[in-house]
C-alpha cells in the first residue's frame, strides 16, 4: 500500500486518537520535502556540477533548480549571482513516494545507521537529514562515483510542535534510535 493511501485509513486515525484532536484538518501532515546539495570548493567544476544535477534528478524524479550566491563573499571566492548550489522541492505525490523510499529503502542502505535521533526534527515540527554519501541511494549511477557528495532533506509538516511531528514520523515508521537507559 502506497504512503498517500496509509496516511488517509490508518496513520491518520492513529495519530487523531493518539493526540485527542477532535477536527480531521487539525491532525499533522507533510506540506513539503526539499532536498538541497551545495557545491562548495567544486563551483567552477562542470563535470562535477552536471553530475550532482544528474543525481538529484534521478532521486528526485525532477529537474533541480540550481540556487545562486545572493551576495559577494571574497573569502570564499563567491561572485554575487553565482551559482554555488542546487535544490528541488516534492509536493504531492511525489513527495509521498520519496519519503516512502526513504524510510523504506534509502535508510536501510545507509552505512553504519542506527536511526534517526529526535534531535533532526526542530521545535517548529520539521525535519532535516543529511546524507554524507548519495550512494545510499539506488538511483545514484556508478559512473558519477568519483564525484561523490553529500545532499540535505528537509521534510516540513504542518505540526505545531515536536511532540506533534514526533507522532506523525513515528506513524510513518521513521527509524529512531531506541533510547537507552543510562545507568
Amino acid at each position: 500500500m502506497r504512503l498517500k493511501e496509509l496516511y488517509k485509513k490508518e496513520i491518520l486515525p492513529k495519530i487523531k486518537e493518539e493526540l485527542g484532536i477532535k477536527n480531521v484538518l487539525a491532525v499533522p501532515r507533510l506540506l513539503k520535502v526539499s532536498i538541497n546539495v551545495g557545491f562548495g570548493k567544486h563551483t567552477k567544476d562542470k563535470d562535477y556540477v552536471d553530475s550532482v544535477i544528474n543525481n538529484l534528478t534521478a532521486i528526485s524524479g525532477q529537474k533541480p533548480a540550481q540556487t545562486k550566491a545572493k551576495k559577494a563573499i571574497s573569502a570564499f571566492k563567491i561572485r554575487q549571482g553565482m551559482i554555488i548550489g542546487a535544490k528541488v522541492t516534492l509536493r504531492g505525490d511525489r513527495m509521498y513516494d520519496f519519503v516512502e523510499k526513504l524510510v523504506n529503502i534509502y535508510f536501510p542502505r545507509v552505512r553504519d545507521f542506527r536511526g534517526i535521533t529526535d534531535k533532526t526534527i526542530d521545535k517548529t515540527g520539521n525535519m532535516s537529514i543529511g546524507f554524507k554519501e548519495v550512494l545510499a541511494f539506488p538511483e545514484v549511477e556508478e559512473q558519477s562515483l568519483e564525484n561523490v557528495h553529500g545532499l540535505e532533506v528537509n521534510i516540513a509538516t504542518s505540526a505545531k510542535d515536536k511532540t506533534e511531528a514526533l507522532a506523525l514520523f513515528r506513524a510513518m515508521n521513521f527509524p529512531f534510535k531506541k533510547e537507552e537507559n543510562k545507568k
